[in-house]
């Protein structure tokens, strides 16, 4: 029988008197600001554009150029994280990530769209992503473990408010600036400020400080790059918490995917301002809100919850919350509706990332966990590209297609299956849950 340990909550005030972490967390949010700017500038120029055209598979095909390629080469790059200094890794890509930034809307400026458009968002998106799973990775080397949980629910909340706010200031400059191809490119070019920001908070650290502490790689670089997908996969699969919690996170991002193409569509061809509330880029906006709505109650619940239920029955939960509200506010395909399952399944989305992130950071060795953190964002990023793309096919012009809401509901109870299956053969059956029943005093599995 297992002894439940009451868990002293330490709270934001407490994780912002640590020096390292307050610096850290600077440099998330800086970074994801002007991620959370770029990516709606971008997403302005392109599909909100009057300039310009965008049916359902051209918005695939947007998805697939822009995070496939990285999809590829992430798990790889990952292992420059676990054996490099994170504090200039993350230094570098910052720079080098503005110079692609102003590259980017210079190519909206000039009117430029296809390949020499999107292969310069695709660098931006990749050095944005790399930054995110370094800063992951650091996290346990400025928190207390016991604590680590409580931290990232935080610094992940934050940083994904905070990139809300950024979309916000790029709608707001494109209602300054214009919406055709010269404002749009100006709105985009804002989010290097974001880049620069965040190289000069990194470069405040000491070397060193932010790991890896060691490095179990082959000397040679090419060696080590090579092997930074396999390592990746086999330190997640021999981790059951994380095996298990990725593959419900990855159902999640499917139906996710399905739901945002759905929810594109409908804002530029199906729905009309109601009073309030609005369509277009602004109902795209506003749909950015209500995610973020969900997103900071996940960051204020999360913890609680899991010290109350346990993981597993946390995770089981939120897959049954999103599942029954893509049906029930999916279906009617209303704006309010639509609204409203943007904060709800955003909220249950981000519940169960939160839990893979705190695995990855309390069940994996430093030494490798860059690598994980890298082919975790990979699959994350593939999963929604394949998604979408499957979802342009068959979809309708409007977007209003109930079979497709169908799927995705479809996706969450496939989620939870995999993830009730793959933690009961962990071969252990009272191994530490996803938080650790040390300091959690739950079982899984």
């Amino acid at each position: 029988m297992t002894t439940v340990v009451a868990k002293h909550h330490w709270g934001s005030k407490r994780f912002l008197g640590i020096p390292e972490f307050r610096r850290l967390l600077a440099t998330r949010l800086v970074s994801q600001w002007g991620d959370g700017l770029f990516q709606a500038g971008l997403a302005g120029a392109v599909l909100f554009n009057p300039e310009r055209q965008a049916d359902p598979l051209a918005i695939a095909a947007g998805f697939a150029v822009l995070l496939g390629p990285y999809s590829l080469i992430g798990p790889f790059a990952g292992a420059f994280l676990d054996r490099w200094d994170r504090r200039r890794v993350v230094l570098i890509a910052s720079l080098t990530r503005g110079a692609f930034i102003l590259l980017t809307a210079a190519a909206v400026g000039l009117g430029l769209s296809g390949l020499p458009l999107y292969v310069s968002a695709l660098v931006v998106t990749g050095f944005s992503r790399f930054l995110g799973a370094g800063l992951s990775a650091a996290l346990p080397h400025v928190v207390d473990e016991d604590h680590l949980v409580e931290a990232n629910a935080l610094a992940a909340t934050l940083g994904a408010l905070i990139a809300v706010f950024g979309g916000g200031c790029a709608i707001g400059l494109r209602q300054l600036l214009g919406a055709g191809d010269g404002g749009s490119a100006l709105t985009t070019s804002v989010a290097v400020v974001g880049s620069l920001l965040c190289a000069w908070v990194a470069s405040k650290f000491k070397p060193g400080v932010l790991g890896p502490d060691e490095v179990n790689e082959p000397n040679r670089a090419v060696t080590a790059v090579a092997h930074g997908l396999w390592d990746g996969a086999k330190a997640a699969w021999h981790t059951p918490t994380v095996r298990a919690a990725l593959a419900a996170l990855l159902a999640h991002r499917a139906a996710f995917g399905i739901s945002l193409l759905i929810t594109l569509l409908l804002m530029r061809y199906s729905f009309h301002d109601m009073g309030l509330l609005k369509a277009g880029i602004a109902g795209l906006g506003e749909v950015a809100i209500a995610g973020g709505a969900g997103i900071l109650l996940a960051g204020l619940t999360t913890d609680r919850i899991v010290d109350r239920l346990g993981t597993r029955q946390t995770i089981i939960g939120a897959l049954l919350i999103a599942a029954a509200c893509q049906v029930a506010l999916g279906l009617p395909m209303l704006l309010p509706t639509i609204l409203v399952a943007s904060f709800v399944i955003t909220y249950s989305g981000q519940v169960v990332k939160l839990n893979v992130d705190a695995a990855v950071q309390h069940d994996v060795g430093d030494e490798v966990r860059g690598r994980v953190f890298a082919l975790y964002d990979t699959l994350f990023n593939i999963t929604q590209v394949a998604a979408v793309t499957a979802a342009a096919a068959v979809a309708p012009l409007d977007g209003r297609s109930h079979g497709l809401v169908l799927t995705a509901t479809g996706f969450y109870l496939i989620g939870l299956a995999a993830y009730v299956v793959l933690l009961a053969r962990q071969r252990q059956p009272q191994h530490p849950g996803l938080m650790g029943e040390d300091d959690r005093g739950h079982p899984v599995g």
